[in-house]
């Protein structure tokens, strides 16, 4: 590989941003945006009356109700480094799209509320990470309110998420009473709400504030000192193998929404985030992005109408080895089919600019007529493979759909079955009547499917709710009959036409396991 390509990809950072909803995960995103130059003006979640809302909430409904539902991919250069950050949905409803996204990034960067601490899909997500072995920078966030003990907080972080913490700052008072951090990293104090030219402070040999000021006559600074005095004595070592290794959190404290300890943040993590990784292939080997010298990338997302004028699809491209250039071809993995890329684009939500040329480490989007699915890998070369699967979940919630207006069913099919294959819900059909039936994990994605059928495809659609179910596919299929459907073990397709039966509750499967012993069952995760 030439010395120009590897210097590229060595070049790129690419990390989601994980929260509980409502941690200010949007806000920091807009923030480091700011600060990459990619964008002038901040939009607040909370700027619901001025019209503005944050660039990375795109979608109709994400304005309306102020949440992140989709994941959007934002770029931008920064101190050398090109950036990728993927700003992920933070409700739990969405968690699925999440464990996919966070399946195409390199590190995480995860939000906290002060005054919260760890919630409850936080440590959902940590899990993913930490099983994936993924690195995690922590930003513990509002510190400009009134929140928890700075020391109780980094307690919770290792009790509840089994992970060790260590502190790069440490704050100086909170809420109304804040008057900066600490920098333990950078040895300076930085301070809140202050003039450019006195924002950072020296420290001394002793680590005490190397001027006078009147900092250091307040007990929140006698506090701090005291704080750190024990860290360094007692507190977890440094120790950059660890944090590679997803070990060990560097956390740091700020607040977002003021703009305070992101610049920091971003300069220190851009100096130990780790550069792009090798993937593996289902066979087990690994792909690595700088040996590796032939393109090669997964399709983690697809999200249709990004630009409702032009009723277009994109399919978010993970490049993992290799360099991308618009006009090349490329080979679908799943298919053996080749193409010539003509349609390429990178992204700032949703403004778009075609790309002619990216590396391992970015993200990419390429225009789907139908051809891609969520899962499928890419090939620049003529060896084929395959990456990992995807996580897809079983899911919980079932309703029976409709269009309102019969005369509407050809929209109201290509509807379906482009918003089935972004993965957010899934497709099933009864095998006679081949009535439609939509499985998801949480019931907002059906109030989004709702949303978008009737302003993205001009579908108004009638939702009958048919409850939880426990859905089993099947390993031996000749061997099921249409005679073991019930009201109790509904039999249908999904979209792929894989016979599922849907359970009505776990006595009912049971009940079905006992008296059809033959039948090998199985879920997705």
């Amino acid at each position: 590989m030439n010395a120009n390509l590897e210097k590229e990809i060595v070049s790129r950072r690419t990390f989601a941003i994980i929260s509980h909803p409502d941690a200010g995960k949007t806000t920091i995103t807009e923030k480091l945006l700011l600060f990459g130059g990619a964008i002038r003006d901040a939009g607040t979640v909370k700027g619901k009356k001025t019209g503005k809302f944050a660039t990375s909430d795109w979608m109709e409904i994400e304005k309306q109700r102020g949440i992140s539902v989709t994941s959007s991919v934002m770029q931008f250069d920064y101190n050398g480094s090109r950036v990728n950050i993927l700003d992920t949905p933070g409700h739990q409803d969405f968690s699925e799209d999440t464990y996919r996204t966070l399946m195409a990034v390199d590190s995480a960067v995860m939000v906290v509320d002060a005054a919260k601490g760890i919630e409850a899909q936080t440590l959902k997500l940590f899990k993913v990470c930490k099983m994936r072995g993924i690195p995690i920078f922590t930003f513990i966030n509002k510190l400009d309110r009134q929140g928890k003990e700075p020391l109780e907080l980094i307690e919770e972080l290792e009790e509840v998420l089994g992970i060790q913490a260590y502190p790069m700052n440490w704050p100086i008072g909170m809420g109304k009473e804040f008057l900066g951090i600490y920098d333990r990293y950078n040895q300076r104090i930085e301070q809140f709400r202050t003039d450019e030219g006195q924002r950072f402070l020296p420290i001394d040999d002793n680590g005490e504030l190397a001027i006078e000021h009147p900092m250091k006559v307040t007990s929140y600074y006698s506090q701090a000192m005291d704080d750190i005095l024990l860290l360094n004595e007692a507190g977890n070592a440094y120790s950059e193998e660890k944090i590679r290794r997803g070990e060990l959190t560097p956390v740091f404290f700020g607040s977002a929404l003021t703009n305070f300890g992101v610049q920091t943040f971003l300069e220190t993590y851009l100096q130990f985030a780790p550069t792009p990784q090798p993937r593996i292939t289902e066979d087990e080997q690994f792909i690595d992005p700088v040996e590796h010298e032939e393109f090669s990338g997964f399709i983690f997302k697809i999200q249709a109408n990004m630009n409702p004028a032009h009723r277009d699809r994109i399919a978010f491209v993970r490049i993992v080895s290799g360099k991308f250039e618009r006009g090349m071809n490329m080979t679908l993995s799943r298919t053996g089919k080749s193409f010539k890329v003509t349609q390429s684009t990178q992204f700032l939500a949703d403004d778009r600019e075609t790309v002619d040329e990216a590396v391992a480490g970015d993200i990419i989007g390429l225009y789907d007529t139908g051809t891609y699915q969520i899962g499928d890998t890419v090939v620049g070369g003529k060896k084929t493979f395959q990456f990992e699967k995807l996580p897809q979940f079983t899911p919980e919630l079932f309703v029976r759909v409709t269009a309102k207006n019969v005369m509407k069913s050809k929209q109201f099919h290509k509807g379906i079955l482009q918003l089935v294959q972004e993965g957010a819900i899934q497709y099933y059909k009864t095998l006679h009547t081949e009535e439609v039936i939509l499985g998801a994990v949480g019931q907002l994605q059906f109030e989004v499917f709702e949303h978008r059928m009737k302003n993205e495809y001009n579908v108004e659609v009638k939702m009958e709710p048919i409850g939880s179910k426990i859905a089993r596919w099947i390993e031996n299929e000749e061997d099921v009959k249409e005679s073991m459907s019930s009201g109790r073990s509904m039999l249908v397709r999904d979209r792929f036409d894989n016979l599922v039966f849907l359970f009505e509750n776990e006595f009912a499967m049971r009940w079905f396991a006992d008296k059809n012993e033959n039948i090998k069952l199985y879920s997705l995760l």
